[in-house]
């Protein structure tokens, strides 16, 4: 069974940084895709970055050259560098993998399962990011 375990996190004022890591154990490969959805109360949630299964990534516009993803195959880690944050990003931030997947995918293709289904997923139990101005 795999599971996610996330950390980071936290508060800063607007134009700080912050990072998210999520350890993820279970899975037999290394090639598996993965990414970040985050929630912000009453909002729908919202699929950020993603990396595909050769390492290639894709972000959503809002946080394109503000974030980066890595992934760490030897730490089974996942990374997400948050940079000049703003007050809108402050959300629930979740770590997600796929989930049953045999084939390789793209980061688009993976944002876009994210997006469209994103209950199909492993995921992490989210921490709390918040910026304030």
């Amino acid at each position: 069974q795999v599971r996610l375990v996330q950390s980071g996190g936290g508060s800063v004022q607007a134009g700080g940084s912050l990072r998210l890591s999520c350890v993820a154990s279970g899975y037999t490969r290394s090639d598996y895709y993965a990414g970040w959805i985050r929630q912000a109360p009453g909002k729908e949630r919202e699929a950020v970055a993603a990396i595909g299964s050769s390492g290639d990534t894709q972000y959503t516009e809002s946080v394109k050259d503000r974030f980066t993803i890595s992934k760490d195959n030897a730490k089974n880690t996942l990374y997400l560098q948050m940079d000049d944050l703003k007050t809108e990003d402050t959300a629930m931030y979740y770590c997600v993998s796929e989930s049953g997947t045999v084939m390789s995918m793209t980061a688009p293709q993976a944002l876009g399962l994210m997006s469209a289904l994103p209950d199909h997923h492993y995921w992490s139990q989210g921490t709390q990011v918040t910026v304030s101005s």
